[in-house]
C-alpha cells in the first residue's frame, strides 16, 4: 500500500516554502512557471491517453457509454467534461456519464467521507447497469480513493474496460485497471492542493478522451463541429455558413439542402459533396459510422469503378 506521506502530490515543494511571503506579482509568476511542467507530464502519457482515446470510441461505436468515477476535484472535473459533451458534440446525455462522490451535492460542497466508501462506489457503478460496451475511467489524483477503487472493481467485474487516472505512480488504482494514464506533476504550490497542478492535468485527459474518440467516430469534419441540428437561430446561421464554406455552394442552397435533409448538417455536407439525395447521404454516412470525408470518398470511389 502506498502510504499517504510518500505520495508525490502530497509532498512539499522546495520551490514555494516562502509563498506565504510572496508579492501577488511573484505568487502568479511562480505558479505559472509550476504549470508550465504539467504540459510535459501529460505528454509522456500520450501512449496511454491515445489507447484510451481508441477505446472509448470503440465503445461508442458499439452503443457503449463512457463513465467517469471520481472523488471531490477529481469527481467534478469528470462531471464537467460529461456535462460538455451534448452541447458540444450533441450526444445524448447518456452517453458520457460523471459519477461523483457524494452525487450532485458534492458539484459544490465537501460532502464528508464520501469518498471513503467504496461500497458506494460500486453501488453506484452497478445502478448504472454498466456492462462490456462501456469503458469506466477511475479518476483519483492519489490513485488511492476508496470510492473510485470500489466502482472500477465493480466495473471489472461486470466485464467493462477500466482505466485509470493519477497522478501518483505506482499506485493503487493502477493496478485495479487494465490500463493506467499517470502525469507526474509533482509536489503542489500548496502542498497537497491537488486542484492545482493535478486538476489541471486531469482535465487536460479528460479533454484529450471525449474530444479525441468523438473526432474518431465523425463528430468533426476537419476541425469543424459538424455532428448537430440546428434548432435555434444563431445554430441555424452557422449550419448554413459551414455548409457554404465546405460545400462550395451559395446561401439559398445551403438553406434548400438542410430543408430536404431534416435539417442536419452532416447528411447535407454528404448529399453536397457526393451529389446525391438526402436519403442516399444518410444512407452513406450510416455505412461509414457517420464519418462525413469516409462517406464521400467510398461514393467517389464506387463511382469511378462504375465508369
Amino acid at each position: 500500500m502506498v502510504l499517504e506521506d510518500h505520495l508525490l502530490t502530497e509532498a512539499r515543494n522546495p520551490r514555494s516554502s516562502g509563498i506565504d511571503s510572496a508579492t501577488a506579482l511573484e505568487l502568479v509568476e511562480l505558479m505559472n512557471a509550476e504549470d508550465a511542467g504539467v504540459i510535459e507530464a501529460v505528454r509522456a502519457e500520450a501512449h496511454a491517453i491515445a489507447k484510451a482515446v481508441e477505446w472509448t470510441a470503440e465503445r461508442f461505436r458499439r452503443g457503449g457509454r463512457l463513465i467517469y468515477v471520481g472523488a471531490g476535484t477529481s469527481g467534478r472535473l469528470g462531471v464537467l467534461d460529461a456535462s460538455e459533451c451534448p452541447p458540444t458534440f450533441s450526444t445524448p446525455p447518456e452517453m458520457v456519464v460523471g459519477l461523483i462522490a457524494g452525487g450532485p451535492r458534492a458539484l459544490t460542497r465537501s460532502i464528508e467521507n464520501a469518498e471513503d466508501d467504496p461500497d458506494q462506489g460500486a453501488a453506484d457503478l452497478a445502478a448504472l447497469d454498466v456492462g462490456d460496451r462501456d469503458l469506466v475511467v477511475g479518476i483519483a489524483t492519489s490513485g488511492r480513493t476508496p470510492y473510485v477503487l470500489g466502482a472500477v472493481r465493480e466495473a471489472r467485474l461486470r466485464g467493462a474496460a477500466t482505466v485509470g487516472l493519477a497522478c501518483n505512480r505506482p499506485s493503487l488504482l493502477g493496478v485495479e485497471v487494465d490500463l493506467e494514464i499517470a502525469p507526474l506533476v509533482g509536489p503542489e504550490v500548496i502542498a497537497g492542493s491537488t486542484r492545482l497542478k493535478a486538476g489541471t492535468a486531469t482535465k487536460m485527459v479528460l479533454n484529450m478522451i471525449t474530444t479525441g474518440a468523438m473526432v474518431l467516430i465523425g463528430k468533426t469534419l476537419g476541425n469543424r463541429m459538424i455532428d448537430f441540428t440546428p434548432v435555434n437561430e444563431k445554430l441555424r446561421i452557422r449550419a448554413r455558413r459551414m455548409l457554404r464554406e465546405l460545400a462550395g455552394i451559395d446561401d439559398d442552397q445551403a438553406v434548400e439542402l438542410l430543408s430536404a435533409c431534416g435539417g442536419r448538417l452532416k447528411v447535407a455536407l454528404v448529399a453536397a459533396l457526393a451529389g446525391v439525395e438526402a436519403e442516399a447521404a444518410d444512407a452513406l454516412l450510416s455505412a461509414h459510422g457517420g464519418r462525413v470525408r469516409q462517406a464521400v470518398a467510398a461514393h467517389q470511389e464506387k463511382g469511378t469503378v462504375q465508369r
